[in-house]
């Protein structure tokens, strides 16, 4: 058994948030249909989640968004495909949509449609400014998210720009991650209402809801964090990035006093120890960490520190973190087969469930691969199929 086995997601969505959400459910057992469109329905004709041409095989087989769904293709300028989703709907308990405000609505299959077929549904709107305020029309990106709700302000050095992180803030934890932890608290209220409801995820208020800690911090001193000076963003020696022999970096997060001692220690500067909390001679101990870092490679330093109680730790490349011990031994980089590209290699599955695991049950389907087979759960027959793709309907 799967921990959301029985649940039937239906994804709209199209770019990293939503698509990152519904992989989340899916790796937890869902059952999530891609809807999609067709690709001359798409800007430019194609999409970043939907490769063609030479290589488009081997992109789609390593694209872990698409994994643990299933994909039928619904062209809804017809009013045929929208009675399609409507009948998929009726049984369906959430549909995810990443669309700008008032799209689904000219589409048809906005939430006010969709509950009234299906009450108990649990629908989620994903967007970057949510569905309402002033912002709501606006088209944006991760960027612009993080910039928005003050996330990349704080980000980077003193005197310097600030420094554009992956992703990942925005898109990856305010939106997706965001979205399917709402959806999962949305289905327990709907245990006991009996009824679904909408789900408004913008990805600015995730931002500013992950900033809890400098929002907090903020309004109880009135200070503003700048970049590369607060504690936990650069300005202080114990908790900061160094450069080793060879050219590579530690990261350095020994914050407690114990652990600064050990640190101290291990670096032959007990001398250290007592200028902790006197930040005014902070700069002293930038200097002479840099200097003893520099002694040794960054693996060197790690083999010793890791045995002290220090928290330093290497910073990895990529390449590195998964082929990293650890890394492999949680299993965050799982093997499939392909059937013709052999051993498929992708990112494993954060959740951990003692009972309940979840699992990479399929890779990344092409666009349509299972319109046949929904339909025909759906009780169209072989003849009305062929119409249906005759007429552009479906594909």
């Amino acid at each position: 058994m799967m921990a959301l086995e029985g649940i039937r997601v239906l994804d709209l969505s199209r770019l990293a948030p939503g698509p990152f959400c519904t992989m989340l459910l899916g790796d937890l057992g869902a059952d999530v249909l891609m809807v999609e469109a067709p690709t001359e329905a798409l800007p430019g004709g194609t999409s970043l989640d939907r490769p063609v041409g030479e290589g488009a095989d081997r992109a789609l087989a390593f694209n872990a968004l698409r994994r643990n769904k299933r994909s039928i293709i619904l062209n809804f300028r017809h009013d045929e495909a929208r009675r399609i989703f409507y009948r998929l709907a009726e049984t369906a308990d959430v549909v995810v949509e990443g669309f700008r405000p008032g799209v689904v609505k000219r589409l048809g299959v906005d939430y006010e449609t969709i509950s009234a077929i299906n009450p108990r549904i649990v629908y989620c709107s994903l967007s970057g400014y949510g569905q309402d305020g002033p912002y709501a029309g606006m088209v944006g990106h991760d960027i612009n998210y993080i910039s928005i709700a003050g996330a990349l302000g704080m980000i980077g050095w003193p005197d310097q720009p600030p420094a554009i992180p992956l992703n990942v803030i925005a898109d990856f934890a305010a939106g997706g991650l965001h979205a399917a932890y709402a959806i999962l608290a949305a289905l327990l209220a709907r245990d006991k209402t009996g009824h679904g409801q909408h789900v408004d995820i913008a990805m600015t208020d995730g931002v500013l809801y992950l900033l809890t800690l400098a929002v907090t911090q903020h309004l109880a001193s009135g200070v503003v964090p700048r970049p590369g000076q607060e504690v936990l963003s650069g300005g202080a020696p114990f908790y900061n990035v160094y450069q080793t022999k060879d050219g590579r970096w530690l990261g350095v997060g020994s914050l407690e006093p114990h652990f600064f001692v050990n640190l101290c220690r291990a670096l032959g500067r007990e001398d250290l120890i007592l200028l902790q909390n006197d930040t005014s001679r902070w700069g002293e101990i930038f200097d002479a960490f840099r200097a003893e870092f520099r002694k040794k490679t960054r693996d060197e330093w790690f083999a010793i520190l890791k045995e002290t109680d220090t928290a330093v730790t290497p910073v990895l490349d990529l390449d590195e973190a998964l082929n990293d011990a650890h890394n492999r031994h949680r299993e965050m980089v799982v093997e499939m087969n392909h059937l013709t590209l052999g051993k498929v290699r992708q990112v494993g599955i954060g959740t951990k469930l003692s009972d309940t695991p979840g699992a990479v049950r399929s890779l990344a389907p092409h666009p349509g691969e299972h319109t046949n087979e929904v339909l025909s759960q759906l009780d169209y027959d072989n003849g009305h199929i062929t119409a249906l793709r005759e007429d552009g309907v479906v594909c």
